[in-house]
């Protein structure tokens, strides 16, 4: 018996009949699909294990972010990209989704901080160039924190000093800001060695509170025995010591600055610990000056104008500072309906040679009382002197003074000793021109008048007969006196005549001096002969000389 393969009941006579394959095997059309498949799932996977986290970071706006194109850069790395921006529900910021990289995770911690990079030109200098042609984009300062973070408030201005940058943090306390700004310079004798980060306000509203950078290892020169000062812009004082003028650069002068150095009255200190607080003083010579510990007030009362004198003038004893005016006020004394005007000062006795308060063999305040007690007995009392004509700046002067009232002791006023005081200089000066206008003004000059016109009219009296004498003189006198001349000058001219060497007189004269030198003549040969012949006077002269 054969086999006979089966044959469909369905097929048609004269048509191949179809088998079915024993085994189903996949088409290769399918390959393609599966592979792209399998890659779309390995890329997915190796994308869920390269995402980071994601962080929300407010902004005031979003100017220069775009989502999709904005990038997270640390120190020119992309460590992260911009997802979306929303505007908050209340409009006031706009609140930037940032999806970091895997290896940014360290990034999301609580100290971070986040700033947006564009060309900015502030104190510190210009910055950003670079996004003028890539576009901004985010910058980062790592955080050292342990504690994680997903929300941040991004910084408006970029940070001066970012956390990895080796140095320390100060806190200085000041008054007042001055020209101070972030970016500002801080100086060790004239070298720039960091900068003003950060400052604000004290709670309080009654001074500032500054923080400053100073980069390693110029933080080692910040001790305990340190003192800091403004030397911003130009520092113009104008005082009863004259006109100063002080600056430490030229760039302090557009931005400010800070300066330190260690105070040269004080041992040396020990490196200051990170964020150590200081005082901000106004200038170099308050910020060196010594400590003088706590003073003394008093309070002075002149009855002379005080114009000139301001709050901080100097109180001087001979010359050296010893203290410092800090009020000036004005008050009716209803028991002699006068005003005064006191003027309240604080003297340092550390600057009168005593001891400062805690040193061995210092004085309380009961014993430094007694003593100015003493002194004023002696005859020390304050004034009111110019410092300067040219500016007219006054100060009081302490000093002794003879022929002045001797009080037993100071007095006491608004809880204060009150120290004597005496007119100033030019008060004084004032007063004797006064009394001199006085005596003046007590000279009869209406009776001095009428005597001088009385005087005056006897004078013109007295010249109008001088006046008829010398008209009489010249009409009989003279004529007298020049005939006179005429004799004298005949009698002149006769004698000269006289006198003259062609005169008779002078002819006459001549011939009687010659033979009278020759009868001198005769008489010398006659003695000679009489010496060599004195016999000839008894016996004549022998015949054969005659």
């Amino acid at each position: 018996m054969t086999n006979k393969p089966d044959i469909p009941s369905d097929a048609t006579p004269g048509e191949p009949a179809r088998r079915r394959p024993s085994r189903w095997l996949p088409s290769l059309v399918w390959l393609i699909p599966i592979v792209a498949a399998i890659a779309g799932l390995s890329f997915a996977v190796n994308s869920w294990y390269a995402r980071g986290p994601t962080i929300d970071i407010t902004f005031r706006s979003a100017e220069g972010i775009e989502a999709g194109k904005t990038k997270v850069r640390y120190k020119d790395v992309d460590i992260g990209l911009v997802k979306s921006i929303e505007l908050a529900k209340d409009r006031s910021h706009v609140i930037v989704e940032v999806e970091l990289t895997s290896n940014a995770s360290s990034f999301a911690v609580e100290d971070s901080r986040f700033w947006v990079v564009k060309p900015r030109i502030a104190a510190s200098g210009v910055s950003g160039l670079g996004t003028l042609l890539s576009g901004a984009y985010i910058g980062v300062d790592a955080g050292r924190s342990q504690e994680r973070e997903d929300s941040f408030t991004g910084l408006e201005v970029p940070p001066i000093v970012t956390a990895d940058t080796p140095g320390k943090q100060f806190v200085l306390h000041a008054g007042d800001l001055g020209s101070l700004d972030i970016g500002s310079p801080v100086y060790f004798r004239r070298v720039n060695v960091g900068q003003v980060v950060a400052y604000d306000l004290d709670q309080d509203g009654k001074g500032v509170t500054v923080r400053v950078f100073v980069r390693s290892p110029y933080d080692s020169f910040v001790t305990t025995s340190t003192r800091f000062w403004h030397s911003s812009g130009v520092n113009l004082k104008v005082d009863a010591d004259g006109l100063k003028l002080q600056t430490e650069s030229i760039s302090t002068v557009l931005l400010g600055g800070v300066s330190f150095i260690d105070s040269p009255h004080l041992p040396p200190g020990q490196p200051a610990q990170d964020d150590a607080v200081y005082q901000l003083a106004g200038n170099q010579d308050d910020a060196l000056k010594v400590e003088d510990g706590p003073p003394t007030s008093a309070v002075m009362y002149f009855e002379q104008s005080v114009r000139g004198l301001s709050p901080g003038a100097p109180v001087d004893f001979r010359g050296v500072v010893i203290g410092a005016v800090r009020s000036i006020g004005i008050e009716f004394d209803r028991s002699t309906n006068s005003f005064r005007l006191p003027v309240v000062v604080d003297f340092y006795p550390s600057r009168l040679g005593l001891r400062r308060s805690g040193e061995p063999g210092a004085l309380n305040a009961d014993e430094e009382r007694r003593l100015m007690d003493v002194l004023v007995r002696r005859g020390m009392r304050a004034q009111l002197r110019n410092g300067n004509l040219l500016t007219g700046q006054m100060y009081v002067a302490i000093d002794f003074f003879k022929g002045v009232p001797m009080p037993a002791s100071m007095g006491r006023s608004q809880g204060l000793d009150e120290f004597p005081t005496i007119p100033g200089a030019f008060d004084e000066l004032q007063g004797k021109l006064a009394d001199i206008v006085d005596k003046i003004g007590k000279v009869p000059f209406d009776a001095i008048g009428r005597d001088l016109t009385a005087a005056l009219a006897g004078m013109r009296e007295t010249m109008a007969s001088a006046d008829k004498l010398v008209k009489r003189l010249d009409g009989q006198v003279a004529p007298e006196i020049v005939a006179t001349m005429e004799d004298a000058r005949k009698t002149l001219k006769a004698a000269e005549g006289t006198f003259s060497a062609d005169a008779p007189m002078q002819q006459d004269l001549r011939r009687a001096l010659q033979e009278l030198m020759r009868t001198a003549n005769s008489l010398r040969q006659l003695t000679d002969y009489l010496e060599e012949n004195p016999q000839s006077l008894l016996r004549g002269k022998p015949k054969e000389e005659r």
